[in-house]
């Protein structure tokens, strides 16, 4: 089969369009059009079908694209680890995680990493889904939870747990809780039950909101949390973690708290060797000892 029919073939399904993949191949729409035409002639199969706002994969179009895909990634894991034989520290690293420890932990501790290997392009994927490490989807994840997938070499970094903070003003105003059940007369503001989050999270916002206080601030991640509570607007469940760099915040109800919840960081097997992966997880290794360090004090 023609590899290069295969990787016009690859850019047009990911694209949707003739016209976007040849802006990507630098291919004339007209050039490309040859192209997948030849190489349907030569499967004796519809790949696409037209219709005015572009093109959707047959049957036959997703299983040749399911193909395409993993070969990408294999190649793309391939240059990795070739550019990875070189001396220096460079190129592009993948990194996914939460969007609350993204956020509020990684990124504000980046400059360091940055000081020490300014040729590195860190590509950061903020969500709650798990990324498939494997097949590359990233190159490195910090997870809330031990991963399960095979083939991932995985470090315990540290355990983190959800607990109530407020602002001082906030509490000035509106009275200090001293058990669970004065938070009725407060607002709570936490991640949404249905929000993708740790277990540990969601259960003690559900005991919480059983409390039936006065209002609620639902929202679907950390960040938003957090950014409602220095606005003086509640009670906000938030990870352990940020206290440091936000010392100013009091905790509400100190027994009050989510089981320790674990922060792994994994990465498939295939790049043990590489010099990128091992800078960022020296960097986040070291980031963690300080951190940790600066909670005992």
């Amino acid at each position: 089969m023609d590899w290069d029919k295969l990787r016009i073939f690859h850019a047009v399904a990911d694209a949707g369009s003739l016209t976007h993949a040849g802006d990507v191949l630098h291919l004339s729409q007209s050039a490309v059009s040859r192209q997948i035409r030849a190489l349907e002639e030569s499967l004796d199969a519809t790949l696409f079908h037209r219709h005015a706002r572009g093109l959707i994969l047959t049957e036959q179009g997703e299983l040749l694209f399911d193909a395409t895909q993993s070969m990408a990634k294999r190649l793309d894991a391939a240059t990795a680890r070739i550019r990875d034989a070189d001396d220096e520290v460079m190129g592009e690293l993948k990194v996914t995680t939460t969007t609350g420890f993204g956020t509020l932990w990684l990124v504000p501790r980046l400059a360091s990493f940055y000081n020490s290997y300014p040729d590195v392009t860190l590509d950061l994927m903020l969500e709650e889904r798990v990324l498939d490490l494997p097949m590359r989807e990233a190159d490195v994840a910090i997870r809330m939870k031990e991963p399960s997938q095979a083939d991932l070499i995985r470090k315990r970094l540290m355990s983190v747990r959800m607990r109530l903070y407020a602002t001082p003003d906030y509490l000035d105003d509106r009275g200090r809780p001293t058990q669970l059940s004065d938070l009725r007369d407060h607002r709570i503001i936490c991640q949404q039950t249905g929000a993708a989050q740790v277990a540990a999270g969601a259960e003690l916002v559900q005991i919480l909101l059983a409390q039936d206080a006065v209002s609620a601030l639902k929202v679907n991640n950390y960040f938003g949390v957090l950014q409602g509570v220095l606005n003086n607007l509640g009670v906000g469940v938030l990870p352990d973690y940020l206290l440091h760099d936000f010392p100013h915040l009091e905790r509400v109800l100190p027994d009050v708290e989510s089981v320790e919840v674990p922060v792994f960081l994994a990465y498939p097997e295939e790049l043990r060797h590489s010099r990128r992966v091992a800078a960022f997880r020296d960097f986040v290794t070291e980031e963690v000892i300080a951190f940790r360090r600066n909670r005992r004090e």
